[in-house]
């Protein structure tokens, strides 16, 4: 049997999409940030403020958008003093010297880690992989999704303990 030549083109393939790949499906994948598509988190990168926060949350396609904007808006109406920050591809928020919880949008929902979340009451159900033993969340898919109510009490609970990242004295 010959032996294969090997392949010398500069150009990588593009897959195409196959006759069963529905338009909308083709222009949701095509719109959507590779990483997101991975399950990663964006490869925003990391910056202290609301600037690269709100870029951040902008540079979502719907309904992450729509979903990030809501925690970021309750975040801000539970929290006084709340800080932000982009880190690992995420928005982080936190009041005083620490980070208390994380958004993050991804191909189907948008993640909201809550940092020690299993000492909050109750323990929300999603256990995050990679985030620490500590972590939990839930993952929105709509914004109906949300609980104000919930999320808000989750938010001041979390806030009323050091979070990661706080300042030794």
């Amino acid at each position: 049997m010959p032996a294969r030549k090997p392949d010398t083109t500069s150009k990588t393939a593009v897959r195409k999409p196959t006759k069963s790949t529905t338009v909308k499906e083709h222009r949701t994948a095509k719109s959507l940030p590779e990483s997101m598509l991975t399950g990663k988190a964006s490869s925003a990168k990391a910056a202290l403020g609301e600037e690269p926060v709100f870029a951040y949350i902008a540079s979502l396609p719907q309904p992450q958008r729509g979903i990030a904007e809501r925690i970021d808006a309750l975040a801000a109406k539970t929290l006084p003093g709340l800080q932000r920050s982009v880190k690992w591809g995420m928005s982080y928020y936190g009041v005083g010297n620490g980070w208390c919880f994380c958004c993050g949008g991804f191909a189907s929902h948008v993640k909201l880690m809550f940092i020690n979340g299993i000492n909050l009451v109750p323990i929300p159900p999603v256990t995050p992989v990679a985030m620490g033993k500590s972590t939990r969340g839930v993952e929105l898919e709509s914004v109906d999704d949300i609980d104000k109510l919930q999320i808000a009490a989750w938010m001041k609970q979390v806030a009323a303990v050091p979070g990661v990242g706080r300042t030794k004295k």
